[in-house]
């Protein structure tokens, strides 16, 4: 949980100021981490009414930052997506003026997506990148952007993203989830709190010299889809949905949910959390779930 983090994490010097540029799930979490450590964030939103927002940002309808609005930035981090053709909205409106700026740090969030399918393989941040969706392939073009801006980039892979209200127990709860069954097929996973603990960590890390240009975060555990499900049933106390084999199933799917289970890959964070000494706070799916599940009992309280 997020006080857990705040507890255990170091603040930024007091002369540090972050901007973040997208206050979603991921860039959310970070901003509301930082602000707890007293640290002084700027977050764009595309509205000034969702929550955290200071700034608007928002390239499609032409809401860009101001020069004023980055003065003082020391930090960086950006969650905003590519667009269609590939391009990122932040290089291409603020690319210039962030240049202008000493920046100590640049984080953009990317995906695991970038190494393709790998039948189940480890990858590393030594694997070249082998983007077989178009998603990924305009993820890997953006992270290519960024590494050749000159700015002080860092790229996070992260997979798939999760935490409270946004994990396989609303699924179960609302009664959306399908036990789908598909031989040695594993997904990795990161809970929300360790998005923005690394954030905050390779701020520090390079600080003091530690800067590769690609890290991967994700947790310890690449799991089947089915034991979340039958872990979370446990929790819930609920029962599973009926079994239901991958052939079948994915008559049904969407063009979108079949191409996440084409793709079949191990996720090793032997960077972030050996060489680097990141510690996760949910190592695995079991502690994040319970963290879900406390979390979620203790706003409905």
């Amino acid at each position: 949980m997020l006080a857990d983090l705040v507890n255990r994490s170091q603040p930024l010097a007091s002369d540090a100021r972050v901007l973040v540029l997208g206050g979603g799930f991921s860039g959310g979490h970070v901003t509301r981490l930082l602000r707890a450590l007293g640290t002084t964030v700027r977050c764009s939103r595309r509205s000034l009414s969702s929550p955290g927002a200071d700034l608007l940002f928002d390239s499609t309808a032409r809401l860009i930052l101001t020069s004023s609005d980055l003065d003082g930035i020391t930090h960086v981090l950006s969650t905003i997506p590519p667009t269609a053709e590939g391009h990122d909205p932040v290089l291409t409106h603020l690319g210039s003026q962030l240049k202008e700026r000493s920046l100590t740090w640049v984080g953009y969030l990317s995906t695991t997506g970038v190494y393709g399918d790998q039948q189940g393989r480890w990858v590393s941040e030594d694997d070249p990148a082998n983007p077989g969706q178009p998603r990924s392939q305009r993820r890997y073009a953006c992270e290519q952007a960024w590494l050749d801006s000159g700015l002080p980039v860092q790229i996070l892979r992260l997979p798939g993203i999760y935490g409270p209200g946004r994990s396989v127990l609303d699924s179960l709860r609302a009664g959306k989830s399908r036990r789908i069954l598909k031989a040695d097929q594993v997904f990795c996973r990161i809970h929300v709190d360790d998005i923005a603990g690394a954030c905050l960590h390779l701020m520090h890390q390079a600080t003091s010299g530690q800067w590769p240009a690609i890290v991967n975060v994700s947790d310890n555990c690449p799991a089947a889809p089915q034991e979340l499900l039958q872990y979370g049933a446990a929790l819930l106390s609920c029962e599973l949905p009926k079994e239901e084999p991958f052939e079948l199933a994915s008559r049904s799917m969407s063009a979108m949910a079949r191409s996440f289970w084409s793709e079949n890959r191990r996720v090793r964070n032997t960077l972030l959390c050996q060489q680097l000494g990141y510690v996760l706070l949910h190592p695995d799916f079991k502690a994040g779930l319970q963290d879900c599940l406390r979390e979620e009992a203790k706003s409905r309280s």
